[in-house]
């Protein structure tokens, strides 16, 4: 009988007015604000909605939104609360669940949102799920936030199959470990280098990368109102995401 792997306590912190998600170490997995719980506190959470430039602008909340690593929730929030997309989030550790449900707003299961405590990887892989998101935002890290847990080819491929026409992916590669260029690379040989963008890394170390299944690339008018309309609405930096974002070449 296969036994599952132990997986890492979840723990707490809070300094300034934020608390924090650890997993049993010092490494931040996430953040919220206390009296902004809807906010997106750090920088590289921020800028994994980048994917919104990508969408048009009367689009860019429809279709569903799927989340690929709990973290504090954040993006969930977001998306939900915000956006007020449908929204399902996959997460390995109940324990994490159990602490995003206590001490980071997390809302319970209604008809706009979905939890599952699955592994990403086998949700992804299911074919009852083709096709069924129009975003994808993956987070997956270890409790060291070394590497990520998932990073091969079949399932970049599997996630592109959950996308539906026109559905963008973001994905933090962040990792002291890992290289980016491969990790970029393996997601380019399954969307095609055409569909795949960078955003420059954040100052500690986060590079974000925005991947899509058969976008139409506007030009750099209609990116600046679509920059100017997310700012608008939902208060993030999109026009600050169009001057760091570049296409990825080999």
């Amino acid at each position: 009988m296969k036994r599952e792997p132990t997986l890492p306590e979840a723990t707490i912190s809070e300094h300034d007015g934020v608390r924090y998600l650890h997993l049993g170490t010092p490494w931040v997995q996430g953040a919220m604000r206390l009296k902004k719980p809807q906010v997106l506190e750090l920088e590289y959470v921020q800028r994994m909605m980048a994917w919104m430039l990508w969408r048009p602008i009367a689009e860019v909340t429809h279709g569903r939104a799927l989340q690929l690593g709990l973290g504090a929730g954040s993006i969930t929030r977001f998306c939900r609360n915000v956006l007020h997309m449908k929204t399902t989030a996959v997460e390995l550790n109940p324990m994490v669940i159990s602490a995003c449900r206590l001490w980071f707003h997390l809302p319970g299961d209604d008809a706009r949102f979905t939890l599952i405590n699955d592994d990403a990887a086998r949700y992804v892989a299911d074919p009852a799920h083709l096709q069924s998101a129009a975003v994808i935002n993956v987070d997956l890290y270890d409790h060291e936030a070394a590497a990520p847990v998932l990073d091969d080819e079949s399932f970049y491929a599997a996630c592109r199959g959950v996308l539906s026409h026109g559905g963008v992916m973001s994905v933090n590669l962040f990792g002291r470990d890992a290289s980016f260029a491969r990790s970029a690379e393996r997601i380019a040989a399954v969307f095609g280098l055409e569909q795949v963008w960078s955003l420059r890394p954040t100052k500690e170390g986060n590079t974000v990368v925005v991947a899509a299944r058969n976008v139409e690339v506007p030009d750099r008018d209609e990116l600046v109102a679509r920059a100017d309309n997310i700012e608008h609405r939902y208060g993030l930096p999109a026009r600050k995401w169009l001057r760091m974002v570049r296409p990825l070449y080999r």
